[in-house]
């Protein structure tokens, strides 16, 4: 059974349309924020520490898709419940159930990748295998 971190997330007027219905990017950025303390959560330092220790700058995104399956409005206190799906060479896959108590508002998920700064240019990042320390304290 893959591990799941609970992220919470507090949905704020600011957050909504007109209609004063969240508006989906949030969802994209919520997904974001609980990717990061899901690795949090497993131990893993904090990027910059680890930039420093092992070069990687963090996960960026390659691919992102969500299913949005009811609304969410300013006051609501949600739940983003995240898991590695799958992990590959130089990518894993991301996992995300949004809820609301025992209903589920949007599933999502998105491929990321370990990178560093490019060597030969510092400018743009290149993937390096998935390190299996962290895929250790991951699972």
């Amino acid at each position: 059974m893959a591990r799941v971190h609970i992220h919470p997330v507090q949905v704020e007027f600011g957050d909504c349309d007109p209609a004063q219905i969240a508006y989906f990017p949030n969802f994209f950025r919520w997904y974001d924020a609980a990717s990061r303390h899901f690795f949090e959560s497993c131990g893993v330092p904090p990027w910059r520490e680890l930039e420093r220790s092992t070069g990687i700058i963090g996960t960026p995104v390659v691919d992102a898709h969500s299913t949005f399956i009811r609304p969410t409005t300013y006051g609501d206190r949600i739940e983003v419940h995240t898991s590695i799906g799958e992990w590959r060479e130089k990518s894993f896959l991301t996992r995300y159930r949004l809820m609301r108590g025992s209903e589920l508002l949007a599933e999502g998920w998105d491929v990321r990748i370990f990178a560093i700064r490019h060597p030969g240019d510092a400018s743009r990042i290149k993937a390096v295998p998935v390190p299996e320390d962290i895929r250790r304290l991951c699972e």
